[in-house]
């Protein structure tokens, strides 16, 4: 069987699976109980395949803003330990997520993309980046841990950053960011022995220049292996970091969310003019690059859409989510026998009036 038909079943057996079990008045949660009840059709009877998700329509993401949280858990967790991770909170209420294991899955398959020769297994690592009420700082922790070592965070509030910009005041934006740095100087020279590092595109630009002012580099530093990752991740930003900034150590691009999990990207570098092509993690994940005007049409390979996110674990299901990204289609490959996305930037909707790439 070609790899890409294989993938394609093993998605819609997954997702009949997911289906079974949110539908199911046992298993299912609270929310999509409900949304079956008013809806007057039974998913479990009617959503077969991939292609059957269309049946639900655009997911209107402000089901997830505000509360109750718990109408998100699924009756098959009931009493188990629930986090809850938010969205930036950029265009208004963030979006919450419920999670139990999702996070740790979702980094455990991610970790196999690691090369161990620049992420080594044992190796201690520094977490430069928002925390707070997102997933990413306890997913790169259980990454560290997973990996056999010990992690090290330093925390950025991208929501006072935002506010920051907002007024205005950039004395107060470079104090912060230097203050953020000043931490990770620190903790990189305090003999931790730090070999992977995770962190946005503008505080590893930062951190970089901070220890060349100081005479050294990221790899002199210690550091092997970086894990990046966002919408500010340019071919262009790609270039300069791994002609300016890192000096032999490796870079991983990286495209994740609160509600997906993390998409992994196939290398770059001169031999593809450092383009970035990412691929979900399917089948718990699926990105579709659709039309502008008709969410409904996947676009041609090379063309421009935006992104329309699907999520299917047995803890979180979210189909046909409009994104606010755009990029081009791009074609399956050795590793990834199902579409990816390059080119990933915010979505024309949305750029001119939402404050995006804030680190």
């Amino acid at each position: 069987m070609l790899p890409v038909t294989a993938a394609r079943e093993q998605l819609d057996a997954w997702v009949r699976e997911v289906i079974d079990w949110h539908f199911a008045p046992t298993s299912g949660c609270p929310f999509w109980l409900e949304f079956a009840k008013k809806a007057g059709w039974d998913p479990r009877r009617e959503i077969r395949t991939f292609g059957d998700l269309a049946r639900f329509g655009e997911f209107d993401d402000n089901a997830l803003r505000g509360g109750p949280v718990q109408r998100w858990i699924p009756k098959a967790f009931a009493g188990k330990p629930v986090f809850v991770f938010e969205t930036g909170g950029t265009t208004g209420v963030p979006k919450t997520r419920v999670n139990i294991e999702d996070f740790r899955i979702d980094y455990e398959l991610f970790s196999a993309t690691l090369p161990d020769e620049q992420f080594p297994r044992g190796s201690n690592w520094l977490m430069l980046g928002p925390s707070g009420p997102r997933r990413l700082r306890l997913a790169v922790e259980y990454l560290a841990q997973y990996r056999g070592g010990i992690c090290f965070g330093v925390d950025l509030d991208p929501r006072w950053v935002i506010k920051l910009i907002r007024k205005g005041w950039t004395e107060h934006l470079q104090e912060y960011k230097n203050h953020v740095i000043d931490q990770a100087v620190t903790i990189l020279g305090a003999g931790h022995d730090i070999r992977c590092l995770f962190a946005t595109p503008r505080l590893l630009e930062a951190l970089a220049l901070r220890l060349e002012s100081m005479g050294t580099t990221i790899r002199k530093a210690g550091i092997t292996g970086v894990f990046s990752g966002g919408t500010e991740f340019t071919p262009q930003w790609n270039r300069f970091a791994q002609e300016e900034l890192l000096h032999g150590a490796y870079m991983t691009p990286t495209y994740g969310n609160t509600l997906m999990g993390l998409a992994a990207s196939i290398p770059s570098g001169p031999h593809n003019n450092y383009k970035i092509t990412y691929y979900a993690p399917q089948p718990r994940a699926a990105i579709e690059v659709v039309d502008f005007d008709d969410p409904n049409r996947v676009v041609e390979y090379g063309a421009t859409g935006r992104v329309k996110l699907t999520t299917l674990t047995k803890e979180f299901f979210m189909p046909g989510f409009l994104e606010r990204d755009e990029g081009e289609r791009e074609p399956v490959c050795d590793r990834f026998p199902w579409d990816g996305i390059s080119g990933v930037r915010p979505y024309r909707g949305f750029a001119a009036t939402t404050t995006v790439g804030v680190y």
